[in-house]
């Protein structure tokens, strides 16, 4: 295929509640620097794709509120590009709308979709892995996803089921499973069968709006009354996103359609989709705490995660094991490692308790 018949958009419009209190409703995490690399999750991102796609055919989706800070923190990306959602619906919605806007400039694109967030160490396999993917796309009526070999039978993931066959790089997708509980986790992995779902898709703009067609009819519809690229655009987002189903992509097409094929790909790869996630991908030290930190004291602790908004308060810390500890301007969290999916329950519980104050 021709280079440039390649797009790519990335995903940036979640709020990232598992990780508050650094990330928070103004200042979520796509636009925060978690691993202390000197770039923000949505700049490696780009920094990633941009090495195989031109910074002009790369986008970003977004909720409104968040398109000043992408344009500071993608100045290299054109300011058109970067789109605003009026409102969250999921991913079936926002998938839908790039790839409309996609079409209107070239009907024979094909699109690679990426969460902004997301950890990969790998970078050589994934640039290798997005090549093949095109190829594939570009050629076939296929809907492609890549699939991480697990390595452990993690319940916080979805799982896609393949149909092996020698002597391919890619395979035909029989099912999709949302977050199995443990045992079927388990299952899972034994079987050498399954991958995790990533949430990377690369399809063409013609397969993906069939595939709408098809299982979202009443999406494609309403989407398909807008002229995209135009001043007429935005009034017209802004009447149809109140109407549409807020559904994701995985739900809604992705688990129906007979045409999906995933290639698997070891990414060293991590959604970082909680505070845990984030303790097994930072360095540690002699007691297995991951700090970054200037000042701080450590006595009979270990396996902790420690951040703090300001990096020159002084810390100690004696007798915690396997914690959570985020100080910010705001708020202080400390949790268990083990209850890291309850900080969702923490922070809803927060607002009720203190409806008057803006710690969101």
């Amino acid at each position: 295929m021709l280079k440039s018949d390649r797009y790519c958009v990335i995903m940036a419009g979640g709020i990232g509640s598992r990780f508050w209190p650094m990330s928070t409703q103004k200042f979520p995490k796509q636009f925060q620097d978690i691993l202390g690399t000197g770039r923000t999750m949505i700049q490696q991102t780009y920094d990633r794709i941009s090495k195989v796609i031109p910074k002009e055919q790369i986008f970003v989706i977004t909720n409104k509120e968040y398109v000043a800070l992408s344009h500071q923190q993608l100045p290299e990306i054109p300011e058109e590009n970067i789109v605003g959602e009026p409102l969250m619906k999921n991913t079936a919605a926002c998938n839908l709308y790039m790839a409309n806007k996609i079409a209107e400039i070239n009907p024979d694109a094909t699109m690679i979709v990426l969460p902004a967030d997301h950890l990969i160490l790998k970078e050589d396999v994934f640039l290798e892995k997005v090549e093949l993917a095109f190829e594939v796309a570009s050629k076939h009526d296929y809907l492609v996803t890549l699939g991480i070999t697990p390595t452990r039978p993690d319940t916080g993931y979805g799982y896609i089921q393949f149909v092996e066959k020698k002597g391919s790089d890619y395979f035909k997708v029989k099912t999709f499973t949302e977050k199995p509980i443990l045992e079927i986790a388990q299952s899972f992995l034994e079987s050498g069968d399954f991958l995790w779902n990533a949430g990377i898709f690369i399809w063409n703009v013609k397969s993906i709006h069939h595939a709408f067609d098809l299982y979202l009819p009443e999406m494609m519809q309403h989407f398909m009354a807008c002229e995209y690229n135009s001043e007429k655009e935005n009034n017209c987002i802004e009447t149809i996103y109140p109407k549409v189903q807020k559904i994701s992509i995985d739900n809604g097409i992705l688990e129906k359609a007979k045409n999906v094929y995933v290639i698997p790909s070891d990414l060293g790869w991590s959604d970082l989709g909680t505070w845990t996630s984030v303790y097994e991908n930072t360095e540690k030290d002699k007691d297995g705490n991951a700090v970054k930190l200037k000042h701080l004291l450590s006595y009979n602790s270990k396996g902790n995660i420690i951040r703090l908004r300001n990096n020159n308060k002084a810390v100690i810390i004696d007798g915690l094991e396997n914690y959570i500890v985020v100080d910010t301007d705001k708020a202080l969290l400390i949790c268990p490692r083990d209850n890291d999916q309850l900080i969702k329950d923490y922070v809803l519980d927060l607002k009720n308790f203190k409806k008057g104050d803006k710690f969101m």
